[in-house]
């Protein structure tokens, strides 16, 4: 496995019809990651939840680890680039740019919690895995550092800030914290004060919620 993540797929709608679309191949090693973790990800059993050959899979991929890389880097779009774009987004204050970041617990199309996990799991047991993870971790950090930067916090305190925000949800997926939408929506108003100094105004949570309806 590279040390750096390679987000170039493999093949991809190149290979003849009726061998399964390297996405497919994808997208069933994605769900297997979460039913099973990294040791179920295996071509045999991709290939019967596919319906297809196990030599089908090699028009998509070079072999097992090239399937696991492409993971990875799925992992890495998603939930890395997905946080960096919420930070980088406009907000008028540091309030909404803090509610801007809470869309990504609530809305796994920018951070699947479920993926997350899996991946950290899989780091258990896989220094380079482990690797990506810690420079997917620092990259986080950063952009939410230079987000409270943005509103004029200083810097060690936009850090220190930063870094209790990213520890605090990585805490939530760790510990399997189980709490509806409606209960993590009612304790945004606190979670924001903690995190950035200020208080919500109703509009601010209003608006908020009805990005994440129930």
């Amino acid at each position: 496995m590279p040390d750096a993540i390679d987000h170039t797929q493999t093949n991809v709608n190149t290979q003849p019809l009726g061998r399964g679309k390297a996405e497919d191949w994808l997208e069933a090693a994605y769900h297997q990651l979460l039913d099973g973790g990294v040791d179920s990800v295996r071509v045999m059993t991709l290939a019967k939840t596919l319906g297809l050959s196990r030599t089908s899979f090699y028009w998509s991929f070079k072999d097992r680890e090239a399937l696991l890389d492409a993971l990875l880097a799925r992992w890495d779009s998603t939930n890395t680039a997905g946080l960096t774009r919420q930070c980088e987004r406009y907000a008028a204050t540091v309030v909404e740019a803090m509610l801007n970041v809470f869309d990504c617990w609530l809305d796994e199309t920018l951070f699947d919690s479920r993926f997350e996990l899996a991946i950290r799991n899989w780091a258990a047991q896989n220094d380079a895995v482990a690797d990506a993870v810690a420079v997917a971790d620092s990259a986080r950090i950063t952009a939410l550092t230079q987000m409270l930067i943005r509103f004029e916090q200083p810097e060690q305190l936009a850090n220190v800030r930063a870094r209790t925000i990213y520890l605090t949800q990585i805490g939530y997926l760790s510990m399997r914290t189980q709490e509806s939408a409606a209960e993590r929506i009612g304790r945004m108003a606190e979670y924001v004060e903690v995190f950035v100094g200020e208080r919500c105004q109703s509009d601010d949570i209003a608006r908020f919620s009805s990005r994440h309806p129930a």
